[in-house]
């Protein structure tokens, strides 16, 4: 008697648990799409770099693959302009930028104040102002300093905050951004 007990209790707490299981994916999945972007849907972004006058759409992930030549564009447009020295970009930062873009839906292109910054570019600029770290990720392609127009760039701010994806830097004065795919800090 205690077996056929303990079974139909078995028997019982594993239909529950299957309905459960099945109920919980049927309505979590449209939720969670809806609010994450799609792992294969194209990723777009546009710049404008504020010192060279360029601007550039690429579409530099579809399928959930990199677009290499549109990704070598993007590094193009990110070039240290003083030097005209190119280093690949992060791919992390640019789907950084990218959730950023999901979330403002922007009508201008992001402005491009810094992307990539040559060693001897990063020393020069260190000389001259504060705030410019000694091993900046800028110099490993891995930073960029950002407005969007038509954004207060304390709101970018928090959006990056929220996304916990890196560090993220205010500069009121200048009115920009600055983001990385460093460790998560904020100042």
């Amino acid at each position: 008697m205690k077996d056929a007990l303990t079974l139909r209790i078995s028997r019982r707490t594993f239909l529950k648990m299957g309905t459960s299981t099945v109920l919980t994916t049927a309505f979590t999945q449209p939720v969670i799409a809806a609010v994450l972007p799609a792992r294969h849907e194209p990723r777009v972004l546009s710049f404008f770099n504020i010192h060279t006058g360029e601007t550039l759409r690429a579409c530099y992930r579809a399928n959930g693959k990199l677009i290499h030549h549109e990704v070598n564009r993007i590094n193009h447009i990110m070039r240290d302009y003083r030097t005209g020295e190119i280093k690949p970009v992060d791919p992390d930062l640019l789907d950084l930028l990218h959730h950023i873009v999901i979330q403002v839906k922007p009508h201008s292109p992001i402005n491009i104040i810094s992307g990539y910054r040559s060693p001897r570019t990063n020393a020069a600029l260190r000389k001259i102002t504060t705030g410019v770290a000694r091993k900046s990720l800028h110099m490993q392609g891995r930073a960029i300093d950002i407005r969007i127009p038509g954004y207060q760039t304390t709101t970018l701010r928090q959006l990056a905050i929220d996304l916990k994806s890196g560090g993220v830097g205010y500069y009121s004065e200048s009115d920009f951004i600055h983001l990385d795919t460093g460790p998560i800090k904020v100042w």
